[in-house]
């Protein structure tokens, strides 16, 4: 379990794809020493497990299913992604419960300067759409958001600055795809609602 409070922007420095599934190296300031093989990091929202760690660099192996349903069939070396070790007993959950399982892939649709902030428009796969409410909570790139409102498929955040300036929100542009996972709640709530 993660919080979607980002620690670190880690870099993918390598892909290797010569076993098939590709694993993807990445370069982090995260203390691996804290870091034990078989770990859960966060990457821009995707829960994906340490299987290799040489100095500040580890590896993580990514089955065709997450590439299917996540944006990390996009990443090559150069990549800058969000990185958030998972919850130990006792940390403080300062933003929602996040699982780091993607549910879909949206689309910013606008950004706007508003004061020091950023105000995005989301687009959600239209499936997904119905868990999305207005103060509800969504991870964006693993990212734990408060979301203003909502309209149909589309759904606006706002991105304080330090945000904006400490996440991989800052480089991206209209257009570009982000790993949307829906609050664990709503997911759980509409389940009983379906349930008969």
């Amino acid at each position: 379990m993660f919080t979607g409070i980002i620690q670190t922007i880690g870099d993918v420095v390598k892909v290797d794809t010569s076993r098939g599934d590709p694993r993807f190296f990445i370069k982090t300031t995260l203390d691996l020493d804290n870091v034990p093989m078989g770990a859960s990091i966060c990457h821009s929202g995707c829960c994906l497990t340490v299987v290799e760690k040489h100095d500040d660099t580890y590896a993580v192996d990514v089955s065709a299913e997450t590439l299917s349903k996540t944006t990390l069939g996009d990443w090559d070396k150069g990549v800058k992604i969000n990185l958030e070790p998972s919850l130990k007993m006792g940390d403080e959950l300062g933003g929602h419960i996040v699982s780091g399982h993607v549910d879909g892939v949206a689309t910013i649709i606008s950004i706007k300067n508003e004061g020091d902030s950023h105000r995005l428009v989301i687009e959600a796969p239209h499936d997904l759409a119905k868990f999305i409410a207005s103060k509800g909570s969504v991870a964006l790139d693993g990212i734990s958001l408060t979301v203003n409102e909502v309209e149909g498929n589309c759904f606006g955040i706002n991105i304080i600055a330090h945000t904006w300036q400490v996440t991989t929100l800052g480089q991206k542009k209209v257009g570009d795809r982000l790993n949307l996972e829906i609050d664990l709640m709503a997911r759980y709530a509409a389940r009983l609602m379906d349930y008969k």
